[in-house]
Parts: structure tokens; C-alpha cells; sequence
């Protein structure tokens, strides 16, 4: 379409509000970018801008999300003074493909809906001492089940066995497994696939109304970087169908209506980069983030503690100051910025949980095993939750 201009490895960096400009109100007027290509950063001015980069499963060891879900867009909002609720409800895939070299390959339900069965590497099946639907339990079930076997017995993964069908069988019902685990040097026709539990979809994200607005005028969000009210404590798959399409058409409509002069501004000063240089370590980048993600998995992951979340807390925010002292000093690249907003994701997934104490939908807790009489959203708002001292 002639009106529309696609701006290809660009990197958002953050959205440019009234704030920053020393301008009354509160709205955004567009945003910086990283231009990868040309290494350099640009200004794009906007009347309105929407935020739809998806969720944040990298934020944890492993995950069934490509590599740019980084919370990005959830990072971003909360930065520029938008709510954010419910970030305490990631839902897991029990089965994801443990392999070096495999990222984020997902092993279908079906597979246990076909009469798939987990075990133990001894070959010992477990499911049916967690739940008496065994594999065919909820997903939140089966992966709280696999969290506590690998807890339990200090294993990197479980097996998910399939090998009892006919290869002809699991040739027609599964080829792009068989296939892909095949490349792996596993045959599932023989063999179990090993498999770990993976985040898989953020359900909490930027308060909006039901067309998207964020508290912050001119600032949109749309699919998983939300939270419209759509997905409760758990997360069904048509659920996010309906986000992206319907939230996303809304917003679309609300822009129009709004018009194209809205907080028209002069042009916007372009990004400062006089105070900083290139980096000479970018180790520092490369163990955090690693850090981060073996943090999140081991400490603020399928199953809760009290414990384990205040010792996340406190190492997060040390963390997080070492990663934001950084970023004031060095010229941005892709990874630091990810890494930034990684580190201020994960904050806010634990500063949730924290905050819930309950066990409901995808939160559970040791401490907390039981749900309250009335269910409730947590709702972080950026002033509160910075006034507050960690404990």
C-alpha cells in the first residue's frame, strides 16, 4: 500500500512521551529506534503508535517463543508510566524438545492425546501419582508434574514415549516430529523424546481498555504485550485469536476516529548519544543474560516459593542496576537492549507474584496452595511499585 512504509531491522528502543519532552499531559509522540543495518539510532515521530511485540517467554531458560520474545513492548509501556497487571500467569508447554541444538521446537498435546506416556529415565511413567487423568491432564497440570519429577530426582528432563504405535502410524499423525526429531538423532519410532517444560505465553502485559488505549494518550497495545481482560488466570488458545484480531481491528478504529493531527508536535529532538562509548565488554552483556534466564526458570518458574521469589527479587534488582549502569555508558546494540527489557520483565513477573497470595490458574504457590473466594487482577502501577523499598 503506498501509505504504508516498512521499516525492517529496526530495533524499538523507547517511546518518546510529553515527559521527556517537558510538555504538559501525558502522551506519546512516537519513538527511538535502533536502525541494525546502519548501526544508528533514528526518531520516528507518530500522532499514534501501537505495541505489538508479542510476550516475553525469553525471559525464562526455555521457552517455545522465537527469539524477539523479549517483552519489548511491556518494557517499553511500563517505562513511559503504563500499568501493567497480571504478570504473574506464564503458561508453560509441558513438552518442549531438550536437545543443545534444538531451540523452541514444541512436541504437540496430540502426542499424549495419542497415547503418548512420560517417564522417568529409568522408564518409570509418573503422571498418574499427580493426577488421575494422567497425560491427559490440563497443560498446567502436566507441567507442574514434570517441574517437581526433574526437581525431585536432579534430571535436566523427562521422556515423553510414544514408540508403543505403529511407525506407519506416527508417520501419518506426526511427521513433522518424527521428522525434526529425526535431524536430533532421535527415533520416536524406537525411542523417547526427551522433553522439558517451556514458557509459552504471557497472559498478563500493558493495561488497555477494549481498544487498546494504554494509560498514556496516543500509545496503543495490541495480542500478547496487553492485558485486556480477555485471558483470566489461565490462558485458552482462541482466547489470543480473538486479542489480536478483535483488539487489534478496535484500535485500527479508535486511531481513525482520533484522527492524524492529535498531539502534533514539533519536530522531536534526536536520540543523545554524546555521553556514551562503544563497548569494550560485551561479556557483561552475554553472562547476564544468560544469569537472568537461569534465574527466572529456577526461582520464579512453574512452581512458587516465598523463599525462592525474595532471593529472585533481590538478585533482580541487583541485576538490573549493573545492567541499567550499562546501558548509560555504552552505545546500544540489540542484545543490551533486550537484555534491558528482559531484566525489567522479569522484575515485574516477580514483583506479581509476589504480590499474589494464592494459588490460581498458572500462579501456583507452595505457600499459598489455595485460592481466594474472589478472583482479582494484579495491577502494578509504575509510582507505587518504585516508591517501594525491596524487602
Amino acid at each position: 500500500h503506498p501509505n504504508i512504509t516498512i521499516l525492517e531491522d529496526h530495533q524499538a528502543i523507547d517511546v518518546i512521551t510529553s515527559d521527556r519532552l517537558g510538555l504538559p499531559g501525558r502522551r506519546c509522540h512516537g519513538l527511538y529506534a535502533l536502525d541494525l543495518k546502519n548501526d544508528r539510532t533514528v526518531t520516528i515521530q507518530a500522532p499514534h503508535t501501537v505495541l505489538a511485540t508479542g510476550g516475553a517467554g525469553k525471559v525464562y531458560l526455555y521457552t517455545t517463543n522465537p527469539d524477539t520474545a523479549t517483552g519489548d513492548g511491556i518494557a517499553m509501556a511500563w517505562r513511559a508510566g503504563c500499568r501493567v497487571a497480571n504478570m504473574e500467569f506464564i503458561q508453560f508447554h509441558p513438552t518442549c524438545l531438550f536437545h543443545p541444538h534444538a531451540k523452541s521446537f514444541l512436541i504437540s498435546e496430540a502426542v499424549r492425546g495419542e497415547g503418548g506416556v512420560l517417564r522417568l529415565p529409568d522408564g518409570t511413567r509418573f503422571m498418574p501419582s499427580h493426577d488421575a487423568r494422567a497425560e491427559l491432564a490440563p497443560r498446567d497440570i502436566v507441567a507442574r508434574a514434570i517441574d517437581f519429577e526433574i526437581k525431585k530426582h536432579g534430571i535436566d528432563c523427562v521422556h515423553l514415549d510414544i514408540s508403543h504405535q505403529p511407525p506407519a502410524f506416527l508417520e501419518e499423525h506426526f511427521p513433522t516430529i518424527l521428522a525434526r526429531c529425526r535431524e536430533f538423532g532421535i527415533d520416536i519410532t524406537k525411542a523417547p523424546i526427551p522433553v522439558v517444560p517451556a514458557a509459552h505465553y504471557t497472559c498478563g502485559g500493558v493495561v488497555t481498555d477494549l481498544a487498546g488505549r494504554t494509560d498514556l494518550a496516543g500509545l496503543y497495545a495490541v495480542g500478547e504485550t496487553s492485558y485486556t481482560g480477555l485471558h483470566g488466570a489461565n490462558r485458552l488458545a482462541s482466547n489470543s485469536l480473538l486479542e489480536c484480531l478483535v483488539i487489534g481491528r478496535s484500535a485500527a478504529e479508535a486511531i481513525e476516529a482520533e484522527g492524524f493531527s492529535a498531539g502534533a508536535h514539533a519536530p522531536l529532538p534526536d536520540w543523545d548519544e554524546s555521553r556514551v562509548s562503544d563497548s569494550d565488554e560485551e561479556v557483561v552483556v552475554a553472562h547476564n543474560w544468560d544469569e537472568l534466564r537461569r534465574l527466572m526458570w529456577n526461582y520464579v518458574g512453574i512452581v512458587r516459593t516465598d523463599k525462592r521469589l525474595e532471593r529472585a527479587q533481590h538478585r533482580l534488582a541487583l541485576l538490573r542496576d549493573e545492567i541499567l549502569e550499562y546501558y548509560a555508558n555504552f552505545r546500544v546494540t540489540r542484545d543490551l537492549l533486550e537484555l534491558r527489557n528482559l531484566v525489567e520483565v522479569a522484575s515485574l513477573n516477580v514483583e506479581s507474584a509476589r504480590s499474589r497470595r494464592e494459588s490460581r490458574g498458572l500462579h501456583y504457590s507452595r505457600d499459598w496452595p489455595n485460592s481466594l473466594p474472589k478472583a482479582l487482577p494484579t495491577v502494578l502501577a509504575p509510582e507505587r511499585v518504585r516508591n517501594r523499598t525491596v524487602s
